[in-house]
């Protein structure tokens, strides 16, 4: 743990991609094997399940440090992060713990089936015999939240770097359904084993957005455009008689989606193709919303399947009768594609074609992409004809080109303190639109981006001097400041008190040159929903 411990401190102190690389080379260079796993599967998002909920952690840390917890909470809110709290207000310590970080995270697997007494205990224990970092490092190991500024693409770097092993192979064979808890090193890193591949998809191709004028990507006809759809980027895989499907999230989904089931008898093995899940309710593109209805299901019934049912939309296909097609160009891999969906496609198969579409002139492309939200896209995938299928997210040969948000005026009602370096800032707005019947604000988004840090500063002042109620870390505030708000997304929501759920919202700008009289209302926001 205190190798650990000690990586934590040095990733989390810089902001400079060559320290973070170099430091975590020098660690899987010598740290035992199994920390090097649990290490990698820290960075890779596959902690174990928490086992110990936060508020009795509150509560059990506010008493060991002898400080009422309503002066804990308070405490939080102005840190930002109960890992760090914790570490801070717990009494220090000059011991350390020999326990590696292997002994630590099997400990804290076997504390979740453990009595409530003897996890409190254990807490107790480990909280007193470790010092600061290690103690702020073992409780983000109890609490599951552990994001230290390190992606996992930065963390192959630095594995490729100790063990000289491809970057792209690496990144391939932590994909995949691996337990770091059973999985040695030798197996997940430097063995090489065919049937290890059975089941894995091959790392995502990720475009950014466009940066300037799409003009300036040259000649057109180079270009290929299709419409970049909005559900769950996944990966199909037929291999031995055997469906797998994976979420861009690295996640096995398979039973999630037993439409899915149909591929096994009508797509040859050794066929992996990349493309969108969708909702298909009466044998139309539904909306995002429909599409939650199905994630995180743990059983899909009958009528669930009858009342959202799915398609696969395919974009690409990666491997072909057991070949790796990647390297080819992508104008011969959609060729490959079409002709799999020419023979296979019918009403009864979730399997869908998502078109590229070629064009003469740029001004084309750009009326095309004003018919997204007709389509239910989110806007454009541009990709040049002639590109491989990169790992990661690459500049150059794929760009996606979204439709321009859909924004509103709202006022700004509630705040509460940020989190990390805005932790001492009220930076977490809740805004409010007008319901013309009952002449009020009701509330409909909450946002926490898109402001300046002067900006930020500004309102936060502001904010302190124009409370109305407090609510735990929440206040109430004098309705006065109008801002105007961007979202990706629409749909009504009976679960929301404006009737409406927005997608992805964010601040797009402070409108001081308005009133509040003059924000928008309920219904101007409804009028936004797709009919």
């Amino acid at each position: 743990m205190k190798q650990f411990a000690e990586l934590i401190r040095t990733l989390d102190s810089t902001n400079k991609t060559t320290l973070k690389v170099e430091a975590l080379a020098h660690y899987f260079k010598t740290a035992s094997d199994k920390d090097k796993v649990w290490t990698i599967a820290i960075l890779s998002h596959r902690r174990p399940p928490r086992p110990v909920n936060t508020r009795l952690m509150r509560e059990w840390a506010s008493a060991f440090s002898k400080i009422p917890l309503w002066l804990f909470e308070e405490s939080h809110h102005i840190v930002g992060d109960l890992a760090e709290t914790i570490a801070l207000v717990i009494p220090p310590s000059e011991e350390s713990s020999e326990k590696s970080l292997n002994q630590f995270l099997q400990e804290i697997i076997e504390l979740k089936s453990r009595s409530e007494e003897e996890k409190k205990e254990y807490l107790y224990e480990n909280w007193f015999s470790l010092n600061y970092y290690e103690r702020f490092v073992f409780t983000k190991l109890i609490t599951g939240s552990f994001r230290i500024g390190v992606s996992q693409k930065l963390m192959t770097r630095a594995l490729s770097k100790a063990t000289e092993i491809d970057e792209d192979i690496l990144a391939y064979k932590l994909m995949g359904n691996w337990d770091p808890a059973t999985t040695t090193f030798t197996d997940l890193v430097l063995e090489e084993k065919p049937e290890d591949y059975l089941s894995k998809p091959y790392p995502f191709y990720l475009a950014y957005a466009i940066e300037d004028e799409p003009q300036n990507l040259g000649d057109v006809k180079e270009w290929a455009a299709e419409h970049k759809w909005d559900g769950i980027r996944s990966q199909v895989i037929i291999r031995n008689g055997e469906l797998f499907v994976w979420s861009r999230g690295e996640e096995l989904v398979t039973d999630k989606y037993p439409e899915f089931e149909k591929f096994i008898n009508i797509i040859p093995d050794g066929t992996v193709i990349d493309g969108e899940i969708l909702p298909f309710p009466k044998n139309e593109i539904g909306t995002f919303k429909d599409l939650q209805t199905r994630i995180g299901r743990k059983n899909i019934t009958k009528k669930l399947l009858e009342k959202t049912p799915v398609i696969l939309k395919a974009y690409d296909i990666l491997e072909w009768k057991g070949e790796d097609i990647r390297e080819k160009a992508y104008q011969k891999r959609r060729e490959i594609l079409e002709q799999l969906f020419a023979e296979v496609a019918s009403e009864e198969t979730p399997l869908h074609l998502s078109s590229t579409i070629s064009f003469q002139t740029w001004d084309e492309v750009a009326k095309e992409r004003e018919r997204s939200r007709e389509v239910k896209s989110e806007g454009l995938m541009l990709k040049r004809w002639d590109s491989p299928y990169l790992v990661g997210r690459k500049k150059g040969d794929w760009w996606k080109w979204k439709v321009d948000p859909l924004t509103i005026d709202a006022v700004l009602t509630y705040a509460m303190r940020g989190h990390g370096r805005r932790s001492n800032l009220f930076t977490d707005y809740t805004f409010g639109l007008w319901d013309d019947e009952k002449e009020e604000l009701v509330t409909f988004a909450k946002a926490y981006s898109g402001l300046t840090d002067a900006e930020f500063r500004k309102v936060d002042a502001w904010i302190k001097k124009n409370t109305l109620e407090r609510f735990g870390p929440v206040r109430s505030v004098t309705p006065h400041h109008v801002f105007e708000i961007a979202f990706e997304g629409i749909a009504e929501s009976s679960r929301h008190k404006s009737g409406v759920a927005t997608r992805f919202p964010r601040i797009l700008r402070w409108r001081q040159d308005k009133k509040i009289e003059e924000a928008n209302t309920l219904e101007d926001l409804k009028a936004l929903i797709p009919k």
